[in-house]
């Protein structure tokens, strides 16, 4: 197994792609890497030898933030954010996207399922009257 950056990289996969699963580290950022190193990105995981998984890792620790800094760094950089109130914080703080995007007929991701809100059909009226008064004596127990 081996080990880049505090993450198991996946032996059976192409060098390109399993350098990926380091947090901070795309599909460009591994290019260059692989560049640097003078490694194939097509080579699989399991054939690096010591030499060569060591000068990835210096590479990546010299150049990248990556994994538990980068996390850090971008939740400092919310929490600022929120804390002095700014547009982009205030949506942070509400759950609503950031940077623009409408919310009137998209934004599933951010907030969430849709819930509806109006008038009910009256068999689901009565339905959540009937839940509403068995679920009231439990309450009071």
């Amino acid at each position: 197994m081996i080990r880049i950056a505090g993450v198991d990289i996946p032996v059976e996969k192409r060098l390109d792609i399993a350098l990926t699963y380091i947090y901070g580290i795309g599909r460009v950022n591994v290019a260059n890497v692989l560049k640097s190193a003078g490694i194939d990105g097509a080579r699989r995981a399991k054939t690096l030898s010591d030499e060569e998984v060591s000068k990835i890792a210096k590479i990546i620790e010299k150049n990248f933030i990556v994994e538990g800094d980068l996390r850090q760094s971008i939740a400092n950089n919310v929490k600022r954010l929120r804390e002095i109130s700014s547009y982009r914080g205030i949506r942070h703080v509400r759950g609503l996207p950031t940077r623009g995007q409408r919310t009137k007929s998209n934004a599933r991701t951010r907030r969430g399922k849709r819930s509806t809100v109006g008038a009910l059909k009256k068999e689901d009226r009565i339905k959540q009257e009937t839940t509403a008064k068995t679920a009231a004596p439990a309450a009071k127990k």
